[in-house]
């Protein structure tokens, strides 16, 4: 079997899924994107395949290392992204050849459901009680939320207690039985973590996602030790490697994302190197159903999963969603905040070929919002 040809797709609301196919019929699909980078990766993929183009499909582990190591230059969001979304079409390749899910080449699954978490805003407090309560009433036991807006290096008191009391009224609405994550997308400053944290700490959050951001990596050991909420990352990290110090620093969750840090090669890879420093894995994933399935397929072959975020209704989302690109959307029939065992061969979706075409027709231009402060400088999104 001999790949043939790389396509990409730029689909709404912010995806880009690559198609593999190969010269007996078998088709792999992947999602490699940097959200509001899309073409960018693109052109990545575009140029790497010029190496795939005429090899063989199911020598996905030679293929990483060359694409990764074999270029000189290696590792960024860019490459990292690109490299993930070939490699998902690879296993998806493989699974379909031998006739099995991608989670039996992984090993066989370790559970027989994954349980997945439901975002709920937070931005502002407006409604955010309402929105758990939503979501608890839609069977999901967790819930995620954004911590808080735009933050100052060192904010007021009122803005301060007011991430608190956000926390506290979602809290009082659901109660102790549903978990609840916060993220803070890198908007604390490490002053601002060590004071924030521990206000947190009565309302018991399931984990506080990337409180700093990746760039003081090297600094979470201060933040770890400032609080007993478990403390999140890696949605920017890329690598086994970017995940180390991370790991070392005392974090409580890795989150890879599966379409960001080397696909489902380099995401086994960092749950292993997690499950040694007593970490969990909670993958990162705020994207389309081809990434959610891959993330899916590590899930029920790893030990150390915790849970797996999911993008269904998320409102970037708004004018295409998940289930959208797929033929039997019922694969994601999330039952009692659970996904059920994946049995189709490879990553164990179709993707509907003729409404990514029509979507890809009319393609996005999504960019990240710019967020400023008060004082007209920029502050993390």
């Amino acid at each position: 079997m001999r790949i043939t040809s790389l396509k990409t797709y730029p689909v709404a609301p912010r995806w880009l899924f690559l198609r593999i196919d190969t010269d007996e019929g078998i088709t792999g699909w992947g999602e490699p994107v940097v959200e509001g980078r899309a073409a960018t990766v693109a052109a990545a993929v575009e140029e790497l395949s010029d190496y795939l183009v005429g090899a063989d499909p199911l020598r996905i582990e030679d293929h990483w290392q060359v694409l990764t190591r074999g270029g000189f230059y290696r590792g960024g969001p860019v490459l990292s992204s690109a490299v993930a979304g070939i490699d998902q079409a690879l296993w998806d390749i493989a699974g379909k050849a031998y006739g099995v899910p991608v989670h039996r080449l992984l090993g066989g699954p370790v559970r027989d459901r994954i349980r997945v978490y439901s975002w709920i805003g937070g931005d502002t407090p407006s409604d955010v009680a309402d929105a758990a309560l939503a979501q608890v009433e839609a069977g999901f036991t967790a819930v995620k939320m954004n911590a808080s807006g735009a933050l100052r290096l060192l904010d007021t008191p009122a803005e301060t207690k007011g991430i608190a009391a956000r926390l506290a009224a979602v809290r009082e609405a659901v109660g102790d039985g549903i978990d609840v994550a916060l993220d803070f997308h890198g908007r604390l400053t490490l002053p601002m973590a060590r004071r924030v944290l521990p206000m947190l700490e009565p309302y018991l959050p399931f984990f506080v996602e990337e409180p700093v951001v990746p760039e003081l990596t090297r600094d979470l050991a201060a933040v770890t030790a400032s609080t007993s909420i478990p403390i999140a990352t890696g949605e920017r990290l890329y690598s086994r490697w970017d995940f180390r110090p991370a790991l070392e620093a005392g974090i409580a969750v890795a989150q890879p994302d599966i379409s960001h840090a080397g696909g489902i090669s380099e995401t086994r890879r960092i749950a292993a190197l997690a499950e040694v420093h007593d970490v969990s894995l909670a993958p990162h994933c705020p994207l389309g159903p081809i990434a959610l399935a891959a993330s899916l397929q590590v899930g029920f072959a790893t030990p150390n999963l915790l849970i797996q975020e999911q993008s269904l209704g998320i409102h970037y989302n708004e004018h295409a969603d998940l289930l959208d690109y797929l033929v039997d959307p019922s694969v994601f029939a999330y039952a009692d905040g659970h996904v059920p065992l994946m049995e189709a061969p490879g990553l164990g979706i179709e993707v509907d070929a003729t409404e990514v075409e029509r979507a890809a027709a009319r393609g996005h231009r999504w960019r990240s919002p710019v967020w400023r402060r008060d004082d007209g400088s920029l502050t993390e999104w």
